[in-house]
C-alpha cells in the first residue's frame, strides 16, 4: 500500500495513474476537499496525516517547499512504518534534500528525493522526466515504481542533492526562457506583429538548434569569435525597447539585460560576442 501527500495537480494526477494501475493509496492534503475529491477514483482520503501513511510501504510527497515538507513529514511521523520509504517529489533547496536524507536515516526511514520535470498531464500519462541521486541501493530499490511514474528516470549518480540542484537549474532555464517568450511577444506588439505571426516564425525556425553550441561556447569561455557582436546585439535590444516604449509595453527582462550589456561594453567588450556577460558565472 501507498499514500500520497500533497494533493495540488501533480500530485493528483499522480494518485489517478496510481489508481488507474491498480495500487491501493491513501492520501492526504492540508485542504481536506482536495484529498477528499480523490476517493472517487478509488483512492481512501485521510483528514490526519498519520492516519494516512500508517502501513504504507511507500510515501510520495509533492508540496510546496522545505518548511512544508518538514513540517508535514513530523506530523506523519508517528504513523510511518518501519522502514518505509519516502520519495519527495516537491522542488526544495539542495541542502534540505540532504539533510532529510540524513535526518530520516537516523530514524530508520529511507527518504529519496526525486524531483520531476513533469507537470500534471504529464504525471497523469506517465512522461515526462524524474531526477533522482544518492544512495543507488535505494534507488535501485524504488526503480520499478518510478519508472512506472515517468517517461524517463534521470539516475544523477551517488551524489546526495544532486537532483535538488539539477531541478533548480531547469527550473532557471525554463523561467528566463518563458519571460523571454513574453518580452518577445510584447516586443512583437509594439510593432504591429500578431501572435499568429509569430508563431509562424518558430514553425519555421528552431533557435533551440542553438542550444548545444552557444552552451558550448559559454562554458568554454569562448568569447574572442563573435557570431554577434555584444556592441551589436546591445543595438539591437535598444531597438526593442524604443518600440516597446513608444507603444506603452513593459517588457520584464530586456531592459535588465541591456544595462548588463551597457556595464560590459564599458568594461572593453563591445567587440567580443555578447555572450561575455555571462563571463563572471564562469568562475
Amino acid at each position: 500500500m501507498k499514500a500520497f501527500l500533497g494533493m495540488g495537480l501533480l500530485g493528483s494526477n499522480f494518485v489517478k495513474a496510481m489508481r488507474q494501475r491498480g495500487d491501493e493509496v491513501n492520501v492526504w492534503n492540508r485542504t481536506k476537499s482536495r484529498a477528499n475529491a480523490l476517493n472517487q477514483f478509488g483512492a481512501k482520503s485521510f483528514a490526519d496525516v498519520a492516519e494516512a501513511v500508517k502501513g504504507a510501504d511507500i510515501v510520495h510527497l509533492t508540496l510546496k517547499d522545505d518548511a512544508a515538507v518538514n513540517e508535514v513529514l513530523e506530523l506523519a511521523g508517528s504513523g510511518f512504518k518501519p522502514g518505509a520509504i519516502i520519495i519527495d517529489h516537491t522542488t526544495t533547496s539542495t541542502q534540505g534534500a540532504i539533510e532529510r536524507t540524513r535526518n530520516w536515516k537516523a530514524r530508520g526511514m529511507i527518504y529519496l528525493h526525486a524531483p520531476v520535470f513533469m507537470g500534471p498531464p504529464n504525471a497523469l500519462e506517465g512522461s515526462g522526466s524524474m531526477l533522482v541521486s544518492g544512495d543507488q541501493f535505494v534507488i535501485e530499490k524504488v526503480s520499478d515504481e518510478l519508472n512506472k511514474m515517468t517517461g524517463k528516470l534521470i539516475n544523477l549518480g551517488p551524489e546526495e542533492g544532486k537532483a535538488a540542484s539539477i531541478k533548480l537549474i531547469g527550473n532557471s532555464f525554463l523561467i528566463a526562457m518563458t519571460t523571454g517568450i513574453i518580452d518577445m511577444l510584447g516586443v512583437a506588439k509594439s510593432l504591429g506583429v500578431s501572435a499568429a505571426d509569430v508563431n509562424e516564425l518558430f514553425a519555421n525556425w528552431n533557435p533551440g538548434a542553438m542550444m548545444p553550441a552557444r552552451l558550448k561556447k559559454i562554458s568554454e569561455g569562448n568569447f574572442q569569435q563573435p557570431s554577434w557582436e555584444l556592441q551589436m546585439a546591445r543595438k539591437d535590444a535598444g531597438l526593442m525597447m524604443a518600440a516597446a516604449n513608444e507603444a506603452n509595453v513593459h517588457l520584464a527582462a530586456l531592459p535588465a539585460i541591456a544595462a548588463v550589456m551597457d556595464n560590459w561594453i564599458a568594461k572593453g567588450f563591445a567587440d567580443s560576442d555578447w555572450t561575455v556577460i555571462g563571463k563572471e558565472n564562469l568562475a
